[in-house]
């Protein structure tokens, strides 16, 4: 999922101090840290070890020193599974935690972006005291409408990996769909798709679980300077760029949501307004970023995709069809997720449905051959 909030050409930073030193040999079982901050200070306490005349302690403590003085000079060692663990009930291990909300500088983009978060989701504990069925099914239908076809069929398989073509009218109406999402203009949420593709759980992927699990889910949106220092810009959506529709809705991103929200309301007054924008978004932004998180640490592989990618039924239950994310990382470019008979995948019978009509063409499929040379058994 790309950004919440509009771009921004120069964020303005803000500092935020962690509440307390970070202690880095906290974990070390030898009590060494070879970070340059306390070397002079682990130099100077070996040096005091007395021998006691016996000539294996001052081998012990010759044997210390050298191993301080080789790793002065070389790269502090990348955290090991002992410091940071697996995440639960998966065997993913945690190689590195980035500090998201303390200890690093918060510019303009990461505080509007947390900020229409915290909305919507402050927004949605309104939804028990305003119920009406009526407010449930513009949230409900709203959920389909700007969930699979804006997200799911729209930016993600047509736009991200053109799995399909569609006439330019009915690709534009998809897209817009997406807008109401509040999850960032096509052409941020596509460009950052695709380079979780090319960089899939690496350190130069936008939002993987080696990081964490929470930093997968969500707080990766939160350092919009991460994307940038992994990535680059968004010099891979070239192909949406030179389109003057595109351009458009990335200028003008923040206004539609907001128009949509003033319609909800003056057609069904705060409890439209609940649930058509709080508990929808809320709803579909959850879903939609287990897809990034749960979907690379729950589940399983039937392709050997050198990744994380696992097959995750119940979030393609409600992710329609996203969650068989092991075929899709197998087979990007395929417009079907869900591989199998039994694997439900809605966004793939929207497609059909489309194909079958006429106004959805080139739809791509994986071929036997590439299943072969992607199966585990090759």
């Amino acid at each position: 999922m790309a950004l919440v909030a509009a771009s921004a050409t120069t964020p303005k930073s803000f500092v935020f101090s962690p509440l307390c030193p970070s202690r880095k040999c906290r974990n070390n079982k030898l009590g060494l840290n070879f970070g340059h901050s306390n070397l002079k200070y682990k130099q100077i306490k070996t040096r005091c070890v007395p021998h006691h005349g016996y000539t294996n302690d001052r081998r012990k403590s010759l044997a210390i020193v050298n191993a301080v003085s080789i790793e002065a000079t070389e790269p502090e060692p990348v955290p090991d599974e002992r410091i940071y663990g697996r995440i639960l009930l998966s065997d993913v291990v945690v190689k590195k935690k980035r500090r998201v909300f303390s200890g690093r500088s918060w510019n303009s983009l990461d505080i509007s972006t947390a900020g229409v978060v915290l909305t919507m989701h402050l927004l949605a504990l309104f939804a028990p005291f305003y119920f009406t069925w009526s407010a449930f099914w513009v949230a409900f239908g709203l959920y389909v409408v700007t969930g699979l076809l804006g997200i799911t069929l729209s930016f993600h398989r047509n736009l991200s990996h053109r799995s399909f073509k569609l006439p330019k009218w009915l690709e534009y109406l998809f897209a817009y769909c997406g807008v109401q999402a509040l999850q960032g203009n096509p052409i941020d949420w596509v460009s950052t798709h695709r380079y979780h593709h090319q960089f899939c759980d690496s350190e130069r992927d936008p939002h993987s679980p080696i990081e964490g699990f929470w930093f997968s889910h969500m707080s990766w949106l939160f350092d919009t300077n991460s994307v940038l220092e992994r990535c680059g810009g968004p010099s891979n959506v070239g192909d949406l760029e030179k389109q003057s529709f595109y351009r458009f809705l990335r200028s003008t991103y923040v206004f539609h949501p907001i128009v949509l929200g003033g319609l909800l309301y003056a057609l069904g007054g705060f409890p439209f307004l609940v649930w058509g924008m709080g508990v929808r978004i809320v709803w579909v932004y959850h879903i939609t970023w287990l897809v990034n998180s749960a979907c690379h640490v729950w589940g399983k592989q039937a392709w050997n995709t050198r990744d994380l990618s696992r097959n995750n039924w119940w979030v393609a239950l409600l992710a329609f069809g996203e969650g068989w994310h092991n075929n899709h990382h197998a087979f990007e470019y395929s417009a079907r997720h869900g591989l199998e008979w039994w694997q439900l995948d809605m966004t793939w019978y929207v497609v059909r449905f489309l194909q079958a009509i006429g106004l959805a063409t080139d739809v791509k499929l994986p071929t036997e051959n590439q299943k072969q040379r992607m199966a585990f058994n090759n």
